[in-house]
């Protein structure tokens, strides 16, 4: 897979900011069947900055209902990637 098919999407929410500012971790959601390894190697392509750690984490899908109607929330998976120390993905500082 190329390494833009891995990386599908930042995740900004205020728990993810909070990552970014005290631990310089950032949340991205990726595709369902790409490992830590890859993750760390596409990241480190798209953005030029070195990985340290990644966290690979799969939602469980949610029954949602809407009147009559009923559903699945989609099945979403996210990975955390912590960085080295002086590095930054710009994409986030807004």
């Amino acid at each position: 897979m190329l390494a833009s098919e891995i990386i599908k999407r930042p995740i900004i929410t205020e728990k993810s900011m909070l990552l970014v500012e005290k631990e310089n971790q950032y949340t991205f959601s990726v595709d369902k069947r790409a490992n830590k390894v890859e993750i760390a190697k596409a990241i480190e392509e798209l953005f030029d900055v070195k990985v340290i750690r990644v966290n690979k984490m799969t939602t469980p899908r949610k029954k949602k209902r809407v009147g009559q109607h009923s559903g699945f929330k989609p099945i979403i998976t996210k990975a955390i990637v912590k960085l080295a120390d002086g590095d930054k993905i710009e994409i986030f500082a807004a």
